[in-house]
């Protein structure tokens, strides 16, 4: 009995340097074809389509792709110019903020409300869509008229656009200071 368990504990053991010894698929690599610079190691890697990902862009794991707020132009400016009102709904991965109606000190019965929708994420004119809402009441919030209004509609969309290219031209002067600061460091 003694000898069995002397085999079978030298087959396992056998069996695992098998195992570990087949796992190292080593492949020989050229060092002088290997950039020496990391940068341009994973720029080479990812042309040659080498790249890792932990989540797969494409398919939405985790219920979307979500990107940061403030990295968006657009959005950081569109918050920026109604930044005095309060808002009611603001949703990034929908693009969309809707304000709360509005009323300042010197008309009590009158309000507005504004929803801005982002059609893209360029900064064009034709990447908004704002509705600009007036509403006017009698009696003290009783009697209320609600009424579109275009007249504020291009001077927001004039704003936002505005602010949306200051902001990417400093986050483009960022950039270049950033790689300059990366490729001096090297």
């Amino acid at each position: 009995m003694n000898i069995l368990i002397k085999y079978t504990k030298l087959a396992i053991i056998f069996l695992i340097f098998a195992v570990i010894s087949g796992c190292g698929i080593y492949k020989k690599v050229d060092a002088k074809k290997v950039p020496p610079n990391v940068y341009d190691r994973v720029q080479k890697n990812i042309e040659e389509g080498r790249s890792f990902k932990l989540f797969d862009q494409e398919k939405n794991l985790i219920g979307g792709n979500f990107q940061f707020a403030s990295s968006n132009e657009l959005w950081r400016a569109s918050l920026d110019v109604i930044d005095f009102m309060p808002l009611s709904s603001v949703n990034y991965s929908g693009g969309i903020i809707i304000t709360d109606w509005y009323t300042d000190n010197s008309s009590q019965n009158e309000s507005i409300k504004i929803s801005i929708r982002f059609l893209t994420n360029e900064i064009r004119s034709d990447s908004l869509d704002i509705k600009v809402f007036n509403k006017k009441c009698i009696d003290n919030l009783l009697n209320c008229k609600i009424t579109e209004q275009n007249s504020l509609v291009q001077e927001l969309k004039k704003e936002i656009l505005k602010k949306a290219a200051l902001y990417k031209e400093q986050n483009q002067g960022k950039k270049k200071k950033r790689n300059k600061s990366r490729f001096i460091s090297k």
